[in-house]
C-alpha cells in the first residue's frame, strides 16, 4: 500500500461527500415538482409526453397500483428487448452482420437489462448488433435505473406523509426521472467520455495489419494443438460513449465490450476512470440527503450515509490490503512497490489503473449494484475477491444501486429499529410511525427472498454436472465461482469470477429467474411498507423513543446489516474464499 493509492481512495471519497447535498437536494426538487433551472426546456416536454400517452399527471395511486404499473411497464419493456434481440439479423445498423441472439442467450440477457443487473454471458462486441446495443441494451440502461429511483421515492414518500394510501404516480414519477435526472446529465457525460477518448461511432469494425506478426497456439475440437501465424487483428468500435455514461450513473454495468472498463476504448485515462466511480456512487449518494429532506430529517439522512460510509471503508481498505500484499505462494518474488514495479498482486489488473484503483472500483461497483470492473475479480487473492461478495451479500446497500440501495437499507432501518424497541421494551418507532409486525414481516420477507435465491441456486449448481461442469477451478475457488454467480444475479449486480463459464442453458436460464427474484420479489415487499407506513400516524417523540439521528443509530444499523449477513452467509464464505485464504497460506494451490 502507498501514501498515493489512500490518496486517491480519500480523494475520492471527498468528491462523493461533497455531490451528496447538491444532488439530493435537486432530486428532493424533482419529485416534489418544485421549480428547478431545467423546467422551462422540459416541463413542455413532460406535458407532450402526457399528452400522447393519456398519462394524468394529478392522478396519485395506492402501492398496489403503483407495484401494477411498475411490472407492466417492465415486463413490456423485457419483451421488447428480447425480440430486437432474436430479430437483429434482419434489422438496420449491424455492419458485422451478427446473426440472431439465440434464445437462451436472448432471455437471459433481456432479463438482466430489465432488472438493472446487466449480467452478460456474451461480449457485445461480437454478439450484439449496434441496433441492439442502442435501442435495447442502452435504453433499458435509463429504464431500469428510473425504475429504482423512483420506487426510493415512493419508499421516502410513504415515511413521510401520514394517513393516506396515495404514493405518487409511476408514469409521472418515471418520467420526471428520466427527463430531469438522467438524460442531462448522461448528454454532458457522453461528450466527456468522447473527450477522454471513448469512442462513439457506428462505422463497421476495422481490420489492420500487425506489425508485428504474432505465432499462436490453437486448441482444436479434437484436442489437437496447433500453430498459427496472425498476422491482423480486428479493432471493434461503435456508439460506445453515449452508452457508457448511463452504464454508470444509471449503475447498470453492462459493457459494450467484453472487457467492459477495463477496455481501453471504454475507459482510455485515469480521468475517465474517475470520472466513472464518480457517476457511480452520485445518485445513491444524494438520495440519503433526498431521505433526510423529504422526511424533514436532515440528521437522520447522514446518519444513513455514514452508516454507509463506514462499511464502504472497510471494504476498500480490506481488498487494497490484500491485494496490496500479493501472493504468498510467489516465493522469492519481489511483491513489494518500487519505481519500477507497481508491487502485489497485479494478476487480472489493468497496469493503466494499478491496485489501489483496482480495489476501489472492485468495492465501489459491488457496494452499488452496478458491476462494471476495471479488472477480473476472478483473479483477485481469496480474501481481496471476499469483498465484492461480501458487498452483494449484505444487499447492496453501501450506497447500492440508484434507488435500490436507498431502499434495501430501509428494510435494514426497520429491522435495527425494530431491535432497538425490543431492547427498551416498547412498540418501535421510525420519524413517528411506529413499526408494527406487519412492517417486520415484510422487512423479512425481502432479506429471505434474496436468501433462499442465493443459496438454493448455488446449492443446485455445485452438486449437478450441468452446473458444476461449468467451473474451471477444482476446490473452494470453484465454490467461490458458482456462489458469485447467484449473489451477483441476485443481488442485480452483473459482476462475476470470469473463470465460470456461463453461456449454457443452466446457467442463462437459472441466473435470469434468480434476477428476476431478487428484483420484483424484493420491490413489492418494500412497496407494502410504504403503503403501510404512510398510512400510519405520527406520533409526537418521548423519552423512550429511539433516536434515529446520531451515532449509536448509526452504529446499530452497521450491526444489523453485518450480523444479518455474517448469520447467513459465513458458512458459505467458510467453504469458499476463507478456506481458499487459509490453503494457499499454508503454500496450498487448485
Amino acid at each position: 500500500m502507498t501514501a498515493n493509492g489512500w490518496f486517491q481512495i480519500g480523494f475520492y471519497l471527498l468528491v462523493i461527500f461533497l455531490l451528496t447535498k447538491p444532488v439530493g437536494i435537486f432530486m428532493t426538487r424533482v419529485f416534489n415538482r418544485e421549480k428547478t433551472f431545467l423546467d422551462p426546456v422540459l416541463r413542455p416536454i413532460e406535458r407532450v409526453v402526457y399528452r400522447l400517452t393519456g398519462v394524468d399527471e394529478k392522478h396519485e395511486m395506492r402501492w398496489t397500483e403503483y407495484a401494477i404499473a411498475m411490472l407492466l411497464f417492465s415486463g413490456v419493456s423485457m419483451a421488447l428487448l428480447y425480440l430486437i434481440e432474436r430479430t437483429q439479423k434482419w434489422l438496420p445498423f449491424n455492419p458485422q452482420k451478427f446473426p440472431n441472439v439465440e434464445p437462451g442467450l436472448a432471455f437471459g440477457t433481456a432479463a438482466s437489462f430489465t432488472t438493472n443487473t446487466n449480467w452478460q454471458a456474451y461480449s457485445g462486441e461480437s454478439t450484439m448488433s449496434y441496433l441492439t446495443q442502442m435501442a435495447g441494451l442502452a435504453y433499458h440502461n435509463f429504464a431500469s435505473a428510473a425504475v429504482g429511483i423512483v420506487l426510493a421515492i415512493v419508499v421516502i414518500r410513504g415515511i413521510a406523509r401520514k394517513e393516506t394510501d396515495k404514493l405518487g404516480n409511476f408514469w409521472v414519477d418515471t418520467t420526471r426521472c428520466l427527463l430531469w435526472v438522467l438524460l442531462p446529465i448522461c448528454v454532458v457525460g457522453s461528450l466527456v467520455f468522447v473527450s477522454q477518448g471513448v469512442v462513439q461511432n457506428l462505422k463497421p469494425h476495422t481490420t489492420v495489419q500487425l506489425i508485428e506478426p504474432q505465432t499462436v497456439q490453437i486448441t482444436g475440437a479434437d484436442g489437437k494443438v496447433t500453430t498459427q501465424t496472425v498476422t491482423q487483428q480486428v479493432i471493434a468500435q461503435g456508439p460506445v460513449a453515449s452508452q457508457e455514461v448511463i452504464k454508470e450513473f444509471g449503475t447498470n454495468g453492462g459493457g459494450f465490450f467484453g472487457a467492459n472498463s477495463a477496455h481501453p476504448f471504454e475507459n482510455p485515462t485515469p480521468f475517465s476512470n474517475f470520472f466513472q466511480l464518480v457517476l457511480i456512487f452520485a445518485i445513491p449518494s444524494g438520495l440519503t440527503y433526498t431521505l433526510g429532506r423529504m422526511t424533514s430529517s436532515q440528521r437522520h439522512g447522514w446518519a444513513v450515509w455514514a452508516a454507509m460510509t463506514f462499511l464502504f471503508f472497510v471494504g476498500v481498505a480490506t481488498a487494497y490490503w490484500a491485494e496490496a500484499r500479493g501472493n504468498p505462494l510467489l516465493v522469492g518474488v519481489n511483491q513489494n512497490p518500487s519505481a519500477l514495479h507497481p508491487g502485489g498482486n497485479m494478476e487480472g489488473k489493468e497496469v493503466r489503473f494499478g491496485i489501489a484503483n483496482s480495489a476501489l472500483f472492485a468495492t465501489v461497483t459491488t457496494d452499488a449494484s452496478c458491476g462494471a470492473i476495471n479488472s477480473q475479480h476472478d483473479s483477485f487473492t481469496p480474501l481481496g475477491g471476499m469483498v465484492p461478495l461480501i458487498n452483494i451479500m449484505l444487499g447492496e446497500v453501501v450506497f447500492g444501486g440508484v434507488g435500490a440501495g436507498l431502499y434495501g437499507i430501509i428494510v435494514f432501518v426497520i429491522l435495527a429499529v425494530f431491535i432497538a424497541g425490543l431492547m427498551v421494551g416498547r412498540t418501535p418507532e421510525y420519524l413517528g410511525k411506529k413499526i408494527e409486525s406487519y412492517d417486520v414481516k415484510m422487512a423479512m420477507l425481502a432479506i429471505l427472498i434474496l436468501t433462499l435465491t442465493i443459496l438454493g441456486f448455488s446449492a443446485v449448481a455445485i452438486v449437478k454436472p450441468f452446473g458444476a461442469s461449468s467451473i474451471s477451478n477444482p476446490g473452494p475457488h470453484g465454490l467461490s465461482q458458482v456462489l458469485y454467480a447467484y449473489v451477483s444475479s441476485t443481488g442485480n449486480n452483473g459482476s462475476a469470477f470470469g473463470g465460470l463459464n456461463v453461456n449454457t442453458m443452466w446457467y442463462n436460464t437459472s441466473t435470469a429467474v434468480a434476477q428476476l427474484l431478487g428484483r420484483f420479489f424484493m420491490i413489492i415487499p418494500v412497496l407494502a411498507i410504504a403503503g403501510s407506513l404512510a398510512k400510519k400516524k405520527t406520533v409526537p417523540e418521548s423519552a423512550g423513543t429511539f433516536p434515529v439521528t446520531g451515532g449509536l443509530f448509526a452504529g446499530l444499523l452497521v450491526s444489523t446489516i453485518l450480523i444479518v449477513g455474517a448469520l447467513t452467509f459465513f458458512p458459505a464464505l467458510s467453504l469458499g474464499p476463507i478456506l481458499e485464504h487459509l490453503l494457499m497460506s499454508a503454500g496450498k494451490a487448485f
